[in-house]
């Protein structure tokens, strides 16, 4: 595997994914739909706290007094509705992701190992010359795996934190701006230093993949010659 190849960035090898992924693009918006939806109710609760302070302390002079329920026990009323249909939210939105994106990780997968295998078998012999075939094999099955991870897990776990960043931020600018100023000043040190952990890992990463490809092929080895290996060993 060439330099250039091991240190692809993050962002390049995404925006390959999704460029191959163009015929999934509806069941991709789908997900990240419910993603941002979810997460927007997984927020609501933590706003509705600070509500039910609001009218604990101000009472008829709260925020939700303002918009027509005069009363404590109104107040309270409105509330306890909200939460309902909050939690409901949540947990139906949650449902929905969780299935769109299983069910367009193991698609996803499925089309992706079936086109490098095909891929593969156009490939001139000088190519299987040089690259052994435990690498080849824990391209196809190792790699592919890890994308099937990423597009069930990872992938919602970035939008959310995406949605909590602007939605949260959103909140304190308009709350107070100095706490959200001091919110966001590790940031930028946060993303620099994920960053420099992707630069780090990079090359590790590739070295641990090229061993794991020797291993498979000294495994592939030993068990296509396990018959020559047992009369051997008999014999001694």
């Amino acid at each position: 595997m060439s330099s250039e190849q091991q240190h692809t960035s993050s962002f390049k090898a995404l925006g390959r994914l999704l460029r191959y992924a163009r015929g999934y693009r509806r069941r991709i918006i789908a997900a990240t739909t419910c993603s941002i939806i979810n997460k927007l109710f997984d927020i609501a609760p933590e706003i509705l706290i600070g509500v039910a302070i609001d009218v604990v302390v101000n009472q008829e002079e709260s925020f939700v007094a303002g918009l027509g329920f005069e009363t404590a026990q109104e107040q309270i009323t409105i509330l306890a509705v909200l939460t309902f249909f909050i939690w409901a939210g949540e947990s139906l939105f949650e449902y929905l992701f969780q299935i769109l994106w299983r069910n367009l990780a193991q698609r996803l997968q499925s089309d992706l190992r079936q086109d490098a295998y095909e891929h593969a078998q156009r490939l001139d012999m000088s190519f299987f010359e040089s690259t052994s075939s435990g690498q080849l094999v824990a391209t196809m099955n190792d790699d592919v795996n890890q994308l099937e991870r990423f597009l069930d897990g990872g992938a919602n776990a970035m939008i959310q934190v995406g949605v909590t960043v602007v939605a949260v931020g959103a909140v304190f600018f308009v709350l107070s701006p100095l706490i959200a100023l001091l919110a966001f000043t590790p940031i930028p040190l946060i993303i620099w230093g994920a960053f420099y952990f992707q630069r780090k890992a990079g090359p590790l990463y590739a070295d641990v993949r090229e061993k794991v490809g020797d291993l498979s092929s000294r495994l592939a080895n030993n068990l296509g010659g396990i018959a020559t290996i047992k009369s051997f060993t008999a014999e001694q």
